[in-house]
């Protein structure tokens, strides 16, 4: 099954796309439309669900919009994922996100929907590396501060 996802927003030009070409994709296609208008004729779909994690999961490739929230839930399952950004988002930031994690090779970028058909070969062929968030401190760095104050407020009492 092939999971495409636009989030909570809309993105009719991706969901049309994969519609599109979903009779020559061998599986089925699963779509969340989101508050789109265009509705798929070629596979299931749903607007919303309180959890997608079990379509991510299930997915043999995961295509999705390039929001912040999707691509690391897609990542952190291990999904083969294909991202396109949205061109109507305002300040281009699904690029820069995508542009990213394209280039540590945790999923395959498509950035024109004319290359998508290849963008779907390459995440069923091409190994992806798995991703690793990476390590944090801040805890850490706020646990001192607040120890560092606690500490110089013992003193003065």
């Amino acid at each position: 099954m092939i999971f495409c996802t636009v989030g909570t927003t809309d993105f009719d030009d991706l969901v049309r796309a994969v519609d599109a070409l979903a009779p020559r994709l061998g599986e089925p296609v699963i779509f969340q439309i989101g508050q789109g208008l265009y509705q798929p004729e070629n596979g299931e779909w749903f607007r919303f669900q309180p959890d997608i994690s079990h379509y991510i999961k299930n997915a043999s490739v995961v295509i999705a919009h390039g929001g912040f929230g999707t691509t690391v839930e897609a990542l952190y399952a291990g999904a083969r994922l294909i991202s396109v950004p949205n061109p109507d988002r305002f300040d281009k930031h699904q690029e820069q996100i995508i542009r990213r994690f394209g280039a540590e090779g945790y999923l395959i970028p498509c950035f024109h929907l004319d290359e998508l058909p290849q963008a779907i070969e390459k995440a069923r062929t091409q190994r992806l590396r798995p991703y690793e968030p990476p390590q944090t401190t801040l805890h850490l760095e706020i646990r001192e501060f607040l120890d560092a104050r606690h500490q110089g407020r013992s003193r003065t009492t």
